[in-house]
């Protein structure tokens, strides 16, 4: 039963991560904007500083105002122009490792400890068992696919570099043997705090929040056990996994994409100081960039995982 946890959550996250990958791409687009327009030790909103003419402000030394945010239609738009179709589908080879590695691991851990902790007499789990599942299975498949999340990451940032900038990996296995041979293995788990937070958050408040609201729907006589209730959970659960996730996902993406030269210090010491950095320079609601394509992704993506895990289910039933 163990096996077939993590087969079953396997094959579904893999389906739902290709199919989504597009909306995540421009997701990570989205928080990368405005990065390093504005000085870390900025003190004030960029919305409450006076503007200036710029020869006025160049003259007084004052920071360059930052390019205009765009939305996520217009960053689709951009990305389809300047660099084609493909370019929708950068990084798709690291989103499959990824998703063999992270959620294959966290989908049958979540499983097992999920059948460990059912009550034998009424069959149901608590909400708090759930939760803690979620954050024990998150945790240790975040750890374990790390490597190509940060290959993922760097492979759909790339596009939006100057051409002499750009990493050009070819695959995630060319970007992960190049990160650990340009800058050593440690780099393959660059954000892993982050990384792991994240995950924990996703996976606490996605898997327990789509077996609680799925019960709750069940149990009410709302809907029957069918399509209509699995596409209602899961988005719902998406929804409740992106509101979660978003500020710890910005910083995550931050600085696994930053680029460390020899010699010179790198953009952000670590997690903290990258939050601190990025509140102080962007304002507190930068930590929600692509917030829109994150909940656009996050719930299709959800919908996608758990409709194709029931349907996976029902196939290898008799296994």
């Amino acid at each position: 039963m163990g096996v077939k946890g993590f087969v079953e959550g396997g094959i579904a996250s893999i389906v739902a991560g290709c199919s989504t990958h597009p909306l995540d791409l421009i997701k990570v687009r989205m928080q990368l904007q405005g990065e390093g327009h504005a000085p870390p030790n900025l003190s004030v909103r960029p919305a409450l500083a006076f503007q200036v003419p710029a020869a006025a402000g160049q003259a007084a030394g004052a920071v360059p105002v930052p390019p205009p945010r765009v939305g996520p239609v217009a960053v689709g738009v951009q990305i389809l122009r300047r660099e084609g179709v493909a370019a929708l589908f950068s990084g798709v080879s690291a989103t499959v490792l990824r998703q063999t590695l992270y959620s294959t691991t966290r989908m049958g851990l979540y499983d097992i400890l999920k059948q460990k902790w059912t009550d034998p007499a009424t069959g149901k789990i608590p909400l708090t068992q759930k939760i803690v599942a979620g954050l024990i299975a998150g945790g240790i498949g975040a750890a374990v696919g790390n490597p190509a999340d940060v290959a993922m990451v760097r492979m759909q940032a790339d596009g939006r570099l100057p051409l002499e900038q750009r990493r050009n990996y070819r695959s995630v296995v060319d970007a992960i043997q190049q990160m650990a041979r340009q800058e050593g293995v440690a780099s393959l788990w660059r954000g892993s705090s982050m990384t792991v937070n994240r995950a924990m958050l996703v996976t606490a408040s996605q898997l327990a929040s789509y077996d609680q609201i799925k019960e709750t729907i069940l149990a009410k006589g709302v809907m029957k056990d069918g399509l209509g209730t699995h596409v209602t959970a899961s988005f719902a659960a998406g929804f409740v996994a992106a509101v979660a996730s978003n500020p710890v996902d910005v910083i995550k993406t931050r600085v696994m994409n930053m680029k460390v030269e020899e010699g010179r210090e790198p953009p952000y010491k670590g997690a903290l100081d990258c939050a601190l950095k990025t509140v102080r320079a962007e304002g507190p609601m930068a930590l929600y960039k692509g917030f829109i394509p994150t909940i656009s992704r996050q719930g299709p993506f959800t919908v996608v995982l758990f409709v194709t895990l029931e349907q996976v289910r029902k196939l290898l039933k008799d296994f």
